[in-house]
């Protein structure tokens, strides 16, 4: 008896350690992503072709935006800051549910072909009806990602061992070529549709209509609903099919669920600032190695961590070649493409 109670609070004791410190990492994680967000965001407020100090950049942050000069800058970096939190940490959480559901590290939205059907479908609706508002964006947006993706997956799912990681890179690399091949077809007939497509098309957070965010909130809602909760779920999925069902996962629901929520981030990240490029692929992947293979610490490191390269990229886009803008969607490509490179010699290391 005297053994029996004396080894039962030590197991208790060893257990409220062990989430003590499970608290503790996630803690830190969001203490350090909100951190480098704010930093990243006082950084933006700065630094332009009109270079800002501190006092006067928090001196009109709350000033009207037409009362002077410095506070319609302050004003339109705000705005981008905004954009760039709600579109970095929808495209990072993106691509890290599908690096899972996949499992594959390569796999991102862009890759993956998704941004490509949102960004095609976008492209038809100005050219067949004329759309020109974001809340109309939104729903071509997600039909396009969802037709997209379940083109990919249907392609790779007809191979003899199903999908695999590498036939759904390749789907999703073939769809891409189609689809912007449509969409150049497109551009060069209409020189309508190219003018207001173009600004669209390159991926960026700046110019956007403000009032017209709030249409596409409760999209982004879901889509980080479904995301956030499945962390447990490609944790098991990492094991395989059979392991995650022997572990008492619906691995059919949950891989769905997965795939609907980063389809949803997607289409509301394209619909409102264009197809971003390769912040899906790197975020991810710096989080995994800051915080390990729990996907759960993943989702959550994705969150924070999209934000601060968003807006980081937005902000060297704006110095690299003044007083001329480089779009973040050409420097978030820029900053990701050596980091794919990094990443297949590291796989062909293995």
């Amino acid at each position: 008896m005297t053994d029996t109670a004396t080894t039962e609070p030590r197991t208790a004791t060893t257990a409220d350690r062990g989430s003590v410190a499970r608290l503790r990492s996630r803690t830190t994680i969001v203490l350090a992503g909100v951190v480098a967000i704010v930093l990243a965001a006082i950084v933006s407020l700065m630094v332009g072709s009109v270079m800002l100090s501190p006092a006067t950049a928090f001196g009109h942050l709350f000033d009207a935006p037409g009362s002077s000069h410095e506070a319609a800058i302050v004003g339109s970096r705000v705005d981008r800051v905004l954009v760039g939190l709600l579109v970095g940490a929808a495209v990072a959480v993106a691509g890290a549910v599908l690096q899972g559901v996949t499992r594959n590290p390569l796999a991102d939205p862009g890759i993956l072909g998704i941004n490509s059907g949102a960004a095609l479908a976008v492209i038809l609706g100005i050219y067949w009806f004329d759309v020109t508002t974001m809340s109309t964006y939104i729903w071509l947006a997600l039909l396009g990602s969802a037709i997209a993706a379940a083109l990919v997956y249907g392609i790779a799912a007809l191979g003899p061992k199903g999908p695999q990681p590498v036939t759904m890179a390749l789907a999703g690399a073939a769809l891409t070529a189609g689809a912007t091949s449509v969409i150049s077809g497109i551009m060069v007939g209409s020189s309508e549709t190219l003018e207001v497509f173009r600004f669209w098309q390159v991926g960026s957070i700046s110019g956007r209509d403000m009032g017209a965010i709030p249409a596409v909130l409760p999209v982004f809602a879901v889509g980080f609903a479904l995301c956030l909760t499945v962390g447990g779920v490609l944790n098991a999925l990492a094991l395989g099919d059979d392991l995650a069902r022997a572990l008492g996962q619906r691995v059919v629901l949950g891989r769905g669920l997965a795939w609907l929520g980063a389809v949803v981030l997607c289409a509301a990240a394209t619909s409102v600032a264009g197809p971003i490029a390769f912040v899906g692929l790197v975020v991810p992947h710096i989080v995994r190695i800051l915080v390990g293979p729990d996907h759960r610490r993943i989702l959550l490191g994705s969150v924070l961590g999209g934000p601060v390269l968003m807006i980081l990229a937005d902000t060297l886009g704006r110095v690299v070649t003044p007083p001329a803008e480089v779009s973040v969607g050409i420097m978030t490509a820029v900053i990701g493409a050596p980091v794919l490179v990094l990443l297949v010699r590291r796989m062909g290391a293995r």
